[in-house]
């Protein structure tokens, strides 16, 4: 008689999903906003909102993930800070154009699925839902044996918030002369982890306690990628403000270039703002964007690299590594989270604005023509 095979026996426990989904229950209904129409379990996440308040509401989305930072979390038993990351990076990215978070959806992806550290994880998500204003509507979690190693996942999570078009921020205001803020960060955030543990992690342990970090080399490598959100909600209020950019893969010179109009639309923004047209050329910028419309030149940040001081894990890194300058600036964000770009006659109130406690923000570059 052949053997009896089931589900559980090639892997994968359906029960143990769905009590992991009863589990959470709580957690999940802490981060609901009124908007919210459905509780979890159901095949979508439910959210009817309000954009009464708005003239023209766009819905801006970003999906991402965490990247090999989750081999700390693997390594040192931690996974409660990794979904922190997710949300605040996602939130992040759609902040830096405007907008405000709405809602939040991840996917959780193992081999087996261990119930506590899902449920760490699933904290996680639920912390920085709260503390960004984001609810938590859905999500998938899904067994997958023989993708993963014993006690590996992947995560990846999708936000969508909104912003009315008049306000949305993309940099088609920055002119020649702006001059670039920074503002400082905590850590690796989410990117550069695989140059990061290919040089730490060949020399140390996680566990081993590096006296100029003030803490171990699992720790200073899990610091959670912080929400930029209330920094960029009271900047954008000022006078002056042209831009921001999220420093994510790409480092400082890559993400800021990002926002950076190109010489076509810098050409015809001048052109029409001597008519009085700013509006009608911003829309036809973004237009222009969407469709892929490109043009060569431009402007583009030229950055003080001695303007501030590294932080100590990145020190550490180019140390023991021996990493060419180069590589640190494209790899990670040397301390800077986000870039502002500002009006050179508001720079100096910018810099004097009180913002989140544990962040400063320090003039680090200027806006220059490419040609």
């Amino acid at each position: 008689m052949s053997k009896k095979h089931t589900y559980k026996s090639a892997g994968v426990d359906v029960d143990a999903g769905n009590r992991f989904v009863k589990s959470i229950g709580k957690l999940v209904s802490r981060t609901h906003r009124p908007e919210v129409v459905t509780s979890i379990g159901g095949f979508g996440g439910l959210f009817q909102p309000d954009f009464s308040c708005l003239k023209q509401p766009v819905l801006v989305s970003s999906v991402d993930g965490v990247g090999t930072k989750l081999i700390i979390a693997f390594k040192t038993g931690v996974y409660d800070t990794v979904g922190q990351c997710l949300v605040n990076h996602c939130v992040n990215d759609i902040a830096v154009c405007g907008a405000e978070p709405l809602f939040f959806l991840d996917y959780f992806s193992t081999g087996k699925l261990e119930q506590d550290v899902a449920y760490d994880v699933l904290k996680g998500f639920t912390i920085a839902c709260e503390e960004n204003g984001c609810a938590l509507i859905g999500g998938e979690t899904a067994e997958m044996p023989d993708i993963y190693a014993e006690g590996e996942f992947d995560l990846a999570g999708t936000v969508v918030g909104v912003v009315d078009r008049d306000d949305i921020l993309d940099g088609s205001g920055i002119r020649n002369g702006d001059v670039i803020l920074g503002v400082t960060g905590n850590g690796l955030h989410t990117n550069g982890y695989s140059l990061a543990r290919k040089v730490l992690l060949s020399k140390y342990s996680v566990d081993f306690h590096v006296s100029e970090l003030g803490m171990t080399i699992g720790e200073a490598l899990l610091q959670i990628h912080p929400s930029y959100l209330q920094i960029i909600r009271k900047l954008k209020k000022m006078e002056g403000i042209r831009g921001f950019a999220h420093i994510t893969g790409g480092g400082i010179m890559g993400n800021t270039e990002r926002i950076m109009p190109k010489e076509k639309a810098v050409e015809e923004r001048d052109s029409e703002e001597k008519s009085g047209g700013e509006k009608i050329l911003q829309k036809k910028n973004r237009d222009e964007k969407s469709a892929g419309n490109k043009a060569p030149g431009g402007l583009v940040p030229i950055i003080d690299w001695k303007s501030w001081e590294w932080p100590a894990i990145f020190k550490l890194i180019r140390k023991e590594g021996n990493v060419p300058v180069e590589d640190m600036r494209q790899a990670f964000n040397l301390g800077i989270g986000l870039t502002v770009v500002v009006s050179p006659e508001r720079a100096d109130s910018v810099l004097k604005a009180e913002i989140q406690a544990g962040f400063r923000i320090l003039p680090i570059g200027e806006v220059k023509t490419s040609r």
